[in-house]
């Protein structure tokens, strides 16, 4: 499991004395937690490397759009604090689709669904997210989604 995983980098991180990598393993584990917190009121959970894979995709978005905010503000020295983050997150990611696979998923759930235009967008994002969205960054997703329809 993800969060295995990731409980054992923290603990060796710790062991090694690596500070920038028990921080971030903490900051993932952080960000676990909270997001069990608010699932407790929820009445259907979602599987753990589920939910593990959502967190960890959110948290790459945050930090790579802070690293475009820094590095147009000149800060050099924090967007590359915010990119050793983004590497460390991305290991405990599932493996990712490339873009070729990822057309052709697209392309296949388009066949399936007599998708045809820009407006039935919604249902290829929902199917696509459903079968893929562990192993893809729907926001680039959503533009060759939007490409493919167009």
């Amino acid at each position: 499991m993800i969060r295995d995983d990731i409980k054992a980098a923290q603990i060796a991180a710790m062991k090694s004395g690596d500070k920038q990598r028990t921080a971030a393993t903490r900051l993932i584990l952080s960000a676990l937690k909270n997001r069990d917190i608010e699932l407790r009121t929820s009445d259907k959970a979602p599987d753990d490397d589920l939910l593990a894979t959502e967190v960890l995709q959110k948290m790459i978005k945050q930090r790579r759009e802070s690293i475009a905010m820094y590095e147009s503000g000149g800060r050099a020295e924090l967007a590359a604090a915010e990119q050793a983050e983004v590497s460390v997150i991305e290991e405990f990611l599932p493996s990712q689709m490339d873009e070729a696979e990822t057309k052709a998923a697209i392309d296949a759930i388009v066949v399936e669904t007599g998708a045809a235009s820009p407006k039935d967008m919604g249902r290829v994002m929902a199917l696509l997210k459903e079968r893929h969205g562990q192993q893809l960054d729907m926001s680039k997703a959503s533009g060759l989604v939007k490409a493919r329809l167009s």
